[in-house]
């Protein structure tokens, strides 16, 4: 087997960052071992609280996408003691939404070899092992879940274009994160809605612009029998359209008659002001899911 060069980190307990106390749970490797070996072609990156993620350095990287997703679902769950997290990438949705709720059991299914490998680093780095049960496979295969498998919380950041509809990038990781080479919005819709519990919601993110996206993912919620019960877009700079979406939905036979398909309009969250700074409300957004303003 060929070695894999290693850089050296030195992931030393702190309990401030640029003035900001590190909220949330310490992780046992920062704890026992303040080094950490990471291959040449990975990268160790902070994600929330102490938390950190392992992702490769020229492939898929989280986004502001995926940590809206967790911050969105979790915030406005009626209850978390499970959840299941969809096309679930090298963790990074998953891991947020284990922060913010630390009681709850996590399930994660990836189709991709490669994240899967790395979301299983992360899970053991942060101490999550035991709580984690991340399934490589198909979101669209039955097999992938029992049919009595139900949590409070399903969680999806699906990709967001036919495949052939641009410009595909230049590594496999990369491509299926943001191309449906395995499900569409309206398979993430269908296999949530299967696996909701009682009164649980569906919170994703999906474009709104053009209109025709934000067209599909409120066909995939129809056809679903889920209702959009809240909906925030995203302004990702300051006198821009918006360009995403979050999403909360819940089955619609777990509603009232008179609420189902009536949805709460939230006004947009703004990224960044025009002067490329970050804008206050979203430095208060990241301040919740533990990471510096």
């Amino acid at each position: 087997m060929r070695n894999v060069p290693k850089r050296h980190h030195n992931t030393a307990q702190k309990t401030h960052f640029r003035g900001y106390a590190i909220p949330g749970p310490t992780v046992p490797q920062i704890s026992t071992s303040g080094d950490l070996d990471i291959p040449e072609g990975e990268t160790l990156d902070a994600l929330c609280g102490h938390f950190r993620i392992i992702q490769l350095r020229k492939g898929h990287r989280y986004s502001t996408d995926d940590i809206l997703t967790a911050w969105y679902g979790t915030s406005w769950c009626p209850t978390v003691s499970s959840i299941l997290d969809l096309g679930s990438g090298i963790g990074t949705v998953a891991i947020v939404a284990a922060w913010r709720c630390p009681g709850a059991k996590v399930v994660t299914i990836e189709a991709q070899p490669e994240s899967v490998t790395l979301a299983r680093k992360s899970a053991d780095w942060n101490g999550l092992s035991g709580r984690f049960d991340i399934r490589e496979g198909d979101l669209r295969d039955p097999a992938i879940l029992g049919e009595d498998e139900r949590f409070d919380l399903v969680l999806g950041s699906p990709p967001y274009f036919p495949p052939g509809s641009g410009v595909e990038g230049d590594h496999p990781q990369k491509i299926a994160c943001r191309f449906e080479m395995r499900g569409t919005i309206h398979d993430y819709c269908q296999t949530a809605s299967a696996h909701l519990n009682n009164g649980g919601m569906f919170a994703c993110v999906f474009p709104v612009n053009p209109l025709a996206q934000a067209e599909r993912i409120a066909d995939a919620a129809q056809d679903a029998d889920l209702t959009i019960v809240r909906k925030r877009e995203v302004i990702l700079r300051e006198g821009e359209a918006p360009l995403l979406g979050l999403f909360a939905m819940i089955r619609s036979a777990d509603l009232p008659e008179e609420s189902r398909g009536q949805t709460w309009e939230e006004p947009p969250l703004t990224i960044r002001c025009n002067d490329g700074s970050v804008h206050p409300e979203y430095s208060a957004v990241k301040l919740s899911f533990g990471f510096p303003p």
